[in-house]
């Protein structure tokens, strides 16, 4: 079609590309509209090109798409984006800047240091952040990228928010019982996630948690997965696996799990945060001060949830988070994830439209409720099938 704008999706990792098809679905039904992906070279990489392939995306190689023009690039990492011929927008592909570097060259937050913000020293066209409070760290950390700055909101936040009255189909989906209650255990990737606990926390809950009564998940980031490799995190949590413990796959859609959730254990990092949405009480693992953004909702979170303890029963812990929880503490924390609650796919398509020189459709941006989740006993199956 003559005049056709065309959008280049940047998928360096499986995070940032679930977080960009998300994005991208503003743009459905616009004929006007062609959306190509591709996947640079990434530590974390290495399973992209598939899980694009399986959705259908037509990919790019990346040398091929640094040597092509676009009308717009859209990104959530910085890994050779300066290479693009297109103007980019940034965006980040969690909950806001949880994370930092305290000491050393690189030191600051993750996703609002100079290197992250405009790396190979170029600036990007748009600068999209979830919160007006992000504007005084990007202030502090990349000054000039100031002016290109969008309070957009938070895509997740939105899915996860429009997708609450819903938590009681989910739970029919995966297969709970009404009188069984899901716990979701949650990690962040990393030295000090949660998930370097496992060893520990996973036998406690096949072992002090009634095997009736309870039904446990885990979610670990897709970094973890990559990191490691598929086959490795399944061999190492066979034995876990085989019991009972169903691993969510990297690729899989996580968000419904938790809103299922009647009792999370997590870290640091964003599922652990968005599920300061739900009315799931919370145990941190791990909280490590020295990785957390001190101005962030996860620092509030650190001071407000009940830190797992070694020692005492799990099921008196459990209970414990449970009698001391309150809602309106945790609804305080999850309304700094975002200063545009419901309006991300306002906003972004808007700001998306803006620079194609195009003009929007003439219909509100829906946010679509998240597809009901599989049978947890799917996933267990799948599980077994690696060999261990």
């Amino acid at each position: 079609m003559l005049g056709r704008r065309t959008v280049l999706t940047v998928a360096h990792t499986i995070t940032y590309a679930k977080r960009l098809v998300d994005i991208l679905s503003l743009l459905e039904d616009d004929f006007r509209v062609q959306v190509a992906f591709t996947a640079p070279p990434h530590v974390f990489g290495d399973e992209v090109p598939h899980f694009l392939e399986r959705l259908g995306c037509a990919v790019l190689p990346w040398e091929e798409a640094v040597r092509t023009s676009f009308d717009v690039a859209v990104a959530a990492g910085p890994r050779g984006v300066e290479r693009l011929a297109a103007p980019l927008i940034t965006l980040p592909h969690g909950a806001g800047y949880l994370k930092r570097l305290c000491s050393g060259p690189e030191a600051g937050v993750f996703g609002l240091r100079r290197q992250d913000v405009a790396p190979g020293g170029k600036l990007p066209a748009a600068v999209v952040v979830p919160h007006r409070a992000d504007l005084a760290e990007l202030a502090e950390h990349c000054p000039e990228a100031l002016s290109l700055a969008h309070v957009v909101g938070d895509p997740a936040y939105d899915r996860i928010s429009a997708s609450l009255p819903l938590r009681g189909a989910y739970r029919r989906a995966l297969g709970l019982r009404d009188t069984e209650k899901l716990v979701v255990v949650a990690s962040t990737w990393g030295a000090r996630s949660s998930f370097g606990h496992f060893t520990a926390l996973l036998p406690r809950l096949l072992t002090e948690l009634p095997g009736e009564g309870y039904r446990c998940v885990v979610l670990a980031h897709p970094n973890v997965w990559s990191g490691h490799g598929a086959w490795q995190v399944r061999s190492w949590l066979a034995r876990c696996a085989r019991s009972g413990i169903t691993l969510v796959p990297p690729e899989a859609d996580w968000r419904s799990v938790l809103i299922a959730a009647d009792l999370i254990i997590g870290d640091h990092g964003s599922v652990t945060l968005y599920g300061t949405l739900t009315s799931a009480p919370l145990l941190l693992v791990t909280s490590p001060a020295q990785e957390i953004n001190p101005a962030s909702p996860a620092a509030a979170l650190a001071l407000t949830a009940p830190a797992l303890s070694p020692v005492h029963p799990l099921v008196d812990q459990l209970e414990y988070a449970a009698t001391e929880y309150r809602r309106e503490e945790y609804a305080a924390i999850s309304a700094r994830i975002t200063s545009e609650p419901g309006r991300f796919n306002r906003n972004m398509r808007r700001l998306l439209y803006r620079m194609l020189g195009l003009g929007q459709p003439a219909h509100a941006p829906v946010t679509v409720p998240l597809p009901a989740p599989p049978p947890l006993d799917a996933w267990s199956r799948t599980g077994r099938e690696a060999p261990v």
